[in-house]
């Protein structure tokens, strides 16, 4: 799941692994492909937040809803993705840009995904190659289906809220900044607060301080002190937009806690329904 910087580099000219660069900022939505064509690990291909890996908006589904399997799988197989391809993601965050091609791919059936870990800012800390020529798309045969299993939507998520105690309660995890959580402060969306029942753990807490992923028994016990006798698979993840939620799933599954479930339209759908209920303040 994570493949650090020498492992790369040993396979920069292979071409059954694909290489996606996924910066981007959420404040600045042109300024992740600047930054490639300024300069990217060779022969990494670029992979738009908001065109390649999100679907078309539509008022209701959020900043950035799941794009369709097919287009998704076809983004892909445009750039050299077949189903044997070793598929590496990186962004300059700690992958909280990476980890939602991550999961795409995981959501279509391509198992041979990771991270790069610590991203392009671990490869230029260990002065690696840098390249601005953009590569030529080597078209692939890639088939597969999205996994219904891995998302759940806004009306299925609503009742396991209500009742947490119940069988069919869940834990439910906003990856958000605390101050995004409690509602202090909303620089993007509409409304402040969050989803009633949610427990917040920011993404950046599965990090060292060089943006690399701390070991996976750390995580496992960070995990298991939020979920007690809970299961993975009774985990539900948001965030703003179903975008930083999956580097807490990736977080999970790399500390051997697999197969918890992505609220994709996450916060930024919630709110778009009045009748949904909010919150202010921290956690109980």
């Amino acid at each position: 799941m994570l493949i650090n910087t020498p492992t790369l580099a040993q396979h920069l000219d292979d071409p059954s692994w694909v290489v996606f660069d996924c910066r981007h900022d959420l404040m600045d939505l042109a300024k992740g492909e600047r930054l490639y064509r300024e300069g990217h690990i060779p022969g990494a291909h670029f992979a738009n937040l908001d065109v390649d890996l999100s679907g078309e908006k539509n008022g209701h589904n959020g900043r950035h809803p799941l794009p369709s399997a097919v287009a998704f799988i076809a983004f892909l197989a445009r750039h050299g993705v077949d189903q044997h391809s070793t598929i590496v993601a990186y962004d300059d965050v700690g992958g909280q840009f990476a980890s939602r091609l991550w999961w795409l791919c995981r959501w279509v059936g391509l198992d041979r995904a990771a991270l790069l870990d610590g991203g392009i800012t671990q490869w230029v800390a260990d002065q690696r190659a840098f390249s601005n020529v953009v590569p030529r798309p080597r078209v692939a045969a890639l088939t597969g289906r999205a996994n219904p299993l891995m998302v759940i939507s806004a009306e299925a998520l609503l009742p396991r809220l209500a009742s947490p105690e119940n069988d069919h309660g869940c834990v439910l995890i906003d990856a958000r900044p605390a101050e995004r959580y409690r509602g202090e402060v909303e620089p993007i969306d509409p409304v402040a607060g969050h989803i009633p029942g949610a427990l917040n753990r920011f993404y950046k807490e599965n990090l060292n301080a060089d943006l690399t992923f701390k070991r996976k028994d750390d995580l496992r016990q960070s995990f298991d002190a939020i979920l007690g006798a809970r299961a993975a698979t009774e985990v539900v993840h948001q965030c703003g937009s179903g975008v930083t939620a999956c580097a807490n799933i990736f977080a999970m599954e790399y500390a051997g806690l697999p197969h918890s479930t992505l609220y994709a339209g996450s916060w930024s759908e919630w709110i778009a329904d009045p009748a949904r209920p909010i919150k202010l303040g921290a956690m109980p």
